[in-house]
């Protein structure tokens, strides 16, 4: 039997104290919350407090789970050969607690954002969603099947 191949991924809503949201400007995807790949005998909380630090300089303590979302669609990567794998991705809302505001190998900007001006930053369609989620959220965490090749489409959408 072939185990199947998931990239487990994690995304954080940063609110500061003023209500800003952190962002960060990546060189392929524009504009997003910082986020990324857990790496082997990573938990989901420290791959979040790691990502975030190394994608903004901001030190962040991960708090609630708010969204779990599947990518099901398999496409080729950045590469034009490799076969990108599903997705599982695991967004939670985080505060900050430290640190500086810089950039990264993987990002040209960072900045705190009004949380009602975010929109007006992100453009990726599944950013977009899984943002509206994090304003939607009333305590339930939601569940999200999509696929983003050749376009954003969603497959499945319910609370767990």
């Amino acid at each position: 039997m072939i185990m199947p191949v998931h990239i487990v991924a994690v995304g954080g809503i940063v609110e500061n104290e003023q209500g800003e949201i952190l962002l960060v400007k990546t060189y392929r995807g524009g504009w997003v919350f910082p986020g990324g790949q857990v790496e082997a005998g990573e938990t989901l909380t420290d791959a979040l407090a790691r990502e975030i630090k190394e994608e903004s300089g901001i030190d962040a303590v991960v708090s609630n789970l708010i969204g779990v979302y599947s990518n099901t669609g398999t496409y080729k990567g950045y590469d034009g050969v490799t076969d990108v794998p599903t997705k599982v991705i695991m967004d939670f809302t985080c505060k900050p607690v430290g640190g500086e505001l810089g950039t990264s190998d993987e990002t040209s900007d960072s900045r705190w954002v009004a949380k009602d001006q975010v929109l007006r930053y992100i453009t990726s369609p599944v950013i977009v969603t899984r943002y509206q989620a994090y304003l939607d959220f009333a305590g339930n965490v939601g569940y999200m099947a999509y696929e983003t090749k050749p376009e954003f489409k969603v497959s499945l959408e319910r609370n767990i």
